[in-house]
């Protein structure tokens, strides 16, 4: 039997790491907020930048500790159906931590071999999560019951590198895995779309991922601006993350009605992404009140995400088992 000061651990479970991701993302559109709001909000961004990197700190130590001590349960993530898609935010945590440094001017080696160990284990995992559809519809490959919008993770994670990877000095890098990002986006839509057709929704307690389709427009629309394309494209990127954003809308009722998971993070990042893009296009609108509206959600919806991970952690709630659909012996190569 495990020893009960152990058991929480087992089930620190890799979507944790959404906590950072949603962090990040919120620092990152704050500090596009201080051209609007000044060194105010650009403090309030290093706060964030801050605290996420305490985050994870805290959970890369614990989940460490974790592999470790348990390395049966790292065995489940790996060949778990809809689990395995969650271990992305693993890395996409170190280079979005790398990011917001590098927006906030930090230049030292070591953002540097963050982002770049960061870059190259996205491009490693994602390999390994697409590489197990060649096992076709045989247990852990192609199977409807794992796709879900978790498999936008890795997308993310790859669209997301340009944003440093030029000011790193590795922007060819960057933009080949940004290429990656680029072309699984639309495949992984699809597929969800077509999975609802034929298998039905996902599980109910993943209903708050569904914003990660938000996700991909909103960060490649940040990159599309930096990297100096028409500004056109960004605009059109902007759309179809707000037409996201709608497009989800409906599913609040019963999102609201779920007891709070890790799952609940999966609103974070995409909401704070939208923001970004939002601010970085407002020099070209007529007002900033949408861009400052969408910031003042991103923030009300991270703080409200804050305060219940605080609570459920004070009531031993979160680090239990997951209700998912049961794990399916596979080889995790």
């Amino acid at each position: 039997m495990t020893p009960a000061p152990q058991a929480p651990l087992r089930h620190l479970y890799p979507a944790w790491f959404a906590i950072v991701l949603g962090l990040c993302g919120l620092a990152l559109a704050w500090h596009r907020a201080s051209v609007l709001m000044g060194d105010g909000a650009r403090l309030v961004s290093q706060v964030l930048g801050a605290l996420a990197g305490l985050v994870l700190t805290l959970l890369t130590v614990a989940f460490v500790v974790r592999a470790i001590r348990h390395p049966d349960v790292w065995r489940e993530d790996r060949r778990h159906p809809v689990r395995h898609a969650f271990i992305a935010a693993l890395p996409i945590s170190w280079t979005l931590l790398a990011t917001v440094a590098t927006s906030l001017g930090l230049r030292h080696p070591t953002i540097t071999l963050i982002w770049m160990t960061g870059a190259l284990a996205q491009l490693l995992i994602t390999a390994w999560i697409l590489g197990r559809w060649w096992l076709g519809n045989h247990p852990g490959g192609f199977q409807w019951t794992a796709i879900t919008p978790a498999l936008f993770i890795p997308v993310v994670g790859n669209v997301l590198l340009p944003l440093a990877g030029h000011a790193l000095g590795l922007g060819e890098w960057a933009m080949a895995q940004f290429g990656i990002g680029l072309l699984f986006w639309p495949i992984v839509l699809v597929l969800l779309l077509v999975r609802i057709g034929v298998q039905g929704m996902w599980p109910e307690r993943l209903l708050p991922a569904s914003f990660i389709v938000i996700a991909p427009p909103a960060v490649i629309g940040l990159v599309a601006l930096q990297a100096g394309a028409p500004l056109a494209l960004a605009w059109m990127c902007w759309g179809i993350a707000l037409f996201g954003l709608l497009w989800v809308l409906p599913l609040l009722k019963r999102i609201a009605a779920l007891p709070f998971g890790l799952a609940h993070w999966g609103m974070s990042f995409p909401l704070a992404a939208l923001s970004a893009l939002t601010l970085a296009l407002w020099p070209r609108t007529v007002t900033p009140l949408p861009a400052l509206g969408l910031l003042a959600l991103s923030t009300l919806v991270i703080a409200a995400l804050s305060y219940a991970t605080l609570q459920g952690l004070r009531q031993g709630s979160l680090l239990t088992a997951e209700p998912l659909p049961p794990v399916v012996a596979v080889s995790d190569r």
